[in-house]
């Protein structure tokens, strides 16, 4: 061990370990001690506080030579060593009940084996109990490596190539073994059947062993592996350098075609239009911007996502933003909240409506196929005439089955679907006196398309506000709509038809951003528009058009709703959080996955949280979240604690409109009109959907059918509990 001593800050550098993760880590904050030592720990050298047994974090020490995960044969793979302990104890598993069926079947029937031939079947057997032994032997060496430090302390297991490398080359013999097993039986040798059974047995085990491997060798390559600058430089290089900036955008640009072949390869069924053109480029940028810049493996994803759910729930009380206290709703909002929430159970159904007979099927399990079925193959009747629109199938029974409506209150159902061009329909609901205009969800990959084409763009309509952007796919999507509106003389067919009814524009998801976007575009030829938005994406308005849209657009969100929550600056700030509370965590991953798994399925204390971010052993982690950042990118560029910044093509964007949130309080409560869940319903600030919240109902809360579930309960249940006690309270509060 060596010790130096210095006045000012002390540092050292961290080596990157053979065959894994780079080891380059942020500058510790705070002063270092007068005196400080430096020890040899798994490969870097960590600067450790005397006296008081913790590691400190050292130093960055500049760009690595490469970003990998893991390197073997000279290029990285999307695979960690600390990644092996999960598939090693299968195969363990899997060739040790391997290795004693051939013991058995050996010692059971060896004096069965004098027969033509069985010399070789005996030879086969004994030779291949050896190489199962050795391969068992392998194996539980890579796992017990595998388990060993953590996941941003990847010395210990500097040693996991080497062990790869044999492992690999064992797959050699055990091929030309199963080859030549194979070859004999099909000599048709004749000895005992049973024998016989267990040679092809051993073959076929053999093969899916090997078939499985050569797949999961595809699935963890990386394309851009081969592209890592092996020469860059080892010493600290400015963030503004030649050398970086070329660095990292070659590797951007690198990704951006890894990233665009990958997406095409997918939506390979899907036409090749310009649209189509523009949203692979956008939706490959998009993914090689926000995953570019990391080196991070999907196990680590997943660690990290387990971590940040389980530090949000040891959080109990975090505080609130200051800008929800100092933006918090009017009285005139507090005032028409029930309102406002019976208009949005009400368009709700129009909403999903716009889905068409699968939501339909989905929600009536039992009976939905049976009451939609027969319009599948009925032909086109006069009532359907009488509808303009396209491509309805078997969709218009269960739009009326939805809404309630009769076949002469359609106007028009379109289920065109391509990219930027979403199925939508428009209706007369004359309970409320309104002309209902709902776009559908994603529901296909040319949505999906849609939804991921995350720039910005410029929104052309009138109005006062300024800096008027907006996201492009989903601006895309809604001027179709309009110009199919419009162009099309749709609205002017329904509003010759019920000239003093208003406009309502609604939509769930991807409908309800395009439906906030097309109300914005129809607000001047129709002052009086309307729209709800059932849990619309957050990453869609810019500032100003926000402000402006609270005047006519009420957006509805339930519990921790991810999509409201979701845009490109929150992915960026989940990003950071995962990179920290990663970096920061002193248990082995596959402890991290195990915990994670038993917490989701069955809950627990989150007291033992595998983190040092509340206190711990560690005050820094071995190495920090600059040790998972490419040097010179933009995330590498700010502190964890510094403000988020964004790249020009992906501005800050918000949610439409007011927003109405809708929380589950639980199954307890003083009001016994309802015994089922309970959920506080009150008017919400966006600042409150910055961050995006890990849980397992981040995705179940999105769900349609959900939201009209909790939507039908909670109107239910805030109509009943009028007439509860007085000290009962209401099962439904309003915040």
């Amino acid at each position: 061990m060596k010790c130096t001593c210095a006045p000012g800050r002390a540092s050292t550098q961290a080596q990157r370990p053979s065959g894994d993760r780079a080891g380059l880590s942020a500058r510790a904050p705070g002063p270092a001690p007068a005196c400080a030592c430096a020890e040899s720990r798994g490969g870097g050298r960590v600067a450790r506080a005397p006296g008081s047994g913790r590691l400190r974090a050292p130093r960055a020490a500049g760009p690595p030579s490469a970003m990998p995960g893991m390197v073997l044969f000279g290029r990285r793979w999307a695979i960690a060593s600390d990644d092996l302990v999960f598939p090693g104890v299968f195969e363990l598993l899997l060739r040790v009940l391997w290795w004693v069926g051939i013991l058995m079947l050996y010692l059971m029937h060896r004096g069965k084996l004098d027969c033509p031939g069985g010399v070789l079947l005996s030879s086969y057997l004994i030779v291949l109990l050896v190489l199962l032994a050795i391969i068992i032997g392998t194996v539980s060496a890579i796992v017990c490596v595998s388990m060993k430090g953590t996941i941003c302390n990847p010395g210990p297991r500097k040693s996991m190539s080497k062990l790869l490398y044999v492992r690999l080359a064992l797959f050699l013999p055990e091929m030309v073994w199963a080859s030549l097993g194979a070859a004999w039986i099909a000599d048709g040798i004749q000895c005992d059947r049973t024998v016989g059974n267990g040679i092809i047995a051993t073959v076929v085990v053999s093969w899916l062993i090997i078939a499985s491997t050569v797949l999961t060798i595809l699935i963890v390559f990386d394309p851009l592996g081969g592209k890592a600058a092996p020469g860059a430089p080892l010493g600290p290089q400015p963030l503004d350098s030649r050398e970086s900036s070329q660095l990292l955008s070659g590797l951007r640009t690198a990704a951006t075609g890894v990233w665009e072949t990958r997406v095409r390869l997918l939506c390979c069924c899907i036409g090749r239009d310009d649209h189509t053109r523009v949203a692979f480029s956008s939706t490959a940028e998009l993914f090689s911007t926000y995953f570019s810049d990391t080196d991070l493996v999907p196990s680590d994803i997943a660690a990290g996502l387990a971590l940040l759910h389980q530090q949000q729930d040891h959080a109990r009380s975090p505080p609130e933003p200051t800008e929800v206290v100092t933006h918090s709703p009017g009285p005139f909002q507090e005032a028409d909240l029930d309102a406002e929430l019976e208009n949005c159970h009400h368009y709700m159904q129009f909403a999903a409506a716009a889905y068409g007979w699968p939501l339909y099927v989905y929600r009536n399990p039992f009976t939905g196929l049976c009451r939609v079925g027969g319009d599948c193959c009925r032909r086109r009747t006069t009532d359907y005439d009488l509808v303009g629109g396209d491509q309805l199938n078997c969709h218009f029974s269960s739009i009326l089955q939805t809404t309630g409506l009769q076949h002469r209150d359609f106007i028009h159902i379109s289920f065109h679907d391509k990219v930027y061009e979403l199925p939508f329909l428009v209706a007369l609901d004359h309970r409320k006196e309104s002309v209902v205009v709902a776009i559908r969800g994603t529901m296909s990959l040319q949505d999906i398309l849609t939804d991921l084409s995350a720039e910005s763009e410029p929104l052309d309509i009138e109005c006062e506000a300024q800096d008027c952007w907006a996201h492009k796919g989903i601006s895309q999507a809604a001027r179709y709509v309009y110009r199919r509106l419009v162009n099309d003389g749709i609205l002017s067919q329904a509003f010759s038809i019920a000239p003093e009814y208003r406009l309502v524009v609604v939509g769930h998801s991807l409908g309800a951003g395009a439906a906030a976007l097309l109300a914005l575009m129809l607000k001047s030829p129709y002052p009086q528009v309307r729209c709800y938005a059932f849990s619309p994406p957050r990453g869609l308005l810019s500032k100003s058009l926000y402000e402006y849209s609270k005047t006519f657009i009420v957006s509805l969100v339930l519990g921790k709703d991810v999509i409201p929550r979701l845009s490109v600056t929150n992915l960026e700030d989940l990003k950071r959080r995962i990179l920290r509370v990663i970096a920061h965590c002193n248990k082995p991953k596959y402890k991290i996955l195990l915990r994670g798994c038993w917490y989701e399925l069955f809950g627990g204390s989150p007291e033992d949280l595998p983190t040092e971010l509340d206190g711990g052993d560690l005050t820094q982690p071995l190495l920090g979240e600059h040790s998972l950042l490419v040097h010179g990118s933009l995330a590498y560029s700010f502190s964890s604690e510094s403000p988020l910044e964004s790249p020009t093509k992906y501005p800050p964007l918000y949610p439409p409109g007011r927003i109405i949130h809708l929380e589950e309080e639980g199954t307890s409560g003083s009001c016994s009109c309802s015994p089922a869940a309970r959920y506080t319903v009150r008017w919400a600030h966006e600042s409150e959907f910055s961050r995006i919240l890990i849980g397992p109902k981040m995705l179940t809360d999105h769900m349609p059918d959900i939201l009209m579930r909790v939507l039908d309960h909670v109107v239910s249940d805030r109509a009943a509990c009028v007439s509860c006690p007085a000290q009962g309270g209401s099962s439904v509060d309003q915040a």
